[in-house]
């Protein structure tokens, strides 16, 4: 089975059920980027993006770097490398599953 941390996954696949934190990561994923910049294309104030950005720190899904006044933000790919190996585990078996249940159907039909 794939190793993982619940808490950790939880976190992630929590952060990422947002729409918002998810064009953020998008957004980041270009390059670092300050609040300003973050909040830019969502037409809210700077609170309310502080508030997403928490989210997606506390996940694990972005680091901040502060320099004096001006907080930096950037992607950090090890949470959602941790999520795509629990999801390709698990596609991996309802791969198999399917596969198996297609062989079953056409085994059934040719022996009517």
């Amino acid at each position: 089975m794939v190793k993982y941390k619940d808490d950790n996954l939880d976190m992630a696949f929590s952060a990422l059920a947002d729409p918002t934190r998810r064009a953020i990561l998008a957004k980041l994923a270009e390059g670092e980027a300050q609040v300003t910049e973050l909040a830019e294309p969502f037409g809210m104030s700077l609170p309310a993006v502080s508030k997403h950005l928490k989210v997606l720190e506390r996940a694990q899904l972005i680091t901040r770097q502060v320099d004096g006044r001006v907080h930096r933000f950037h992607v950090n790919p090890e949470p959602l490398q941790q999520a795509k190996s629990w999801i390709e585990h698990y596609q991996k078996f309802w791969t198999e599953q399917l596969a198996a249940l297609g062989d079953f159907l056409d085994s059934t039909k040719k022996e009517k």
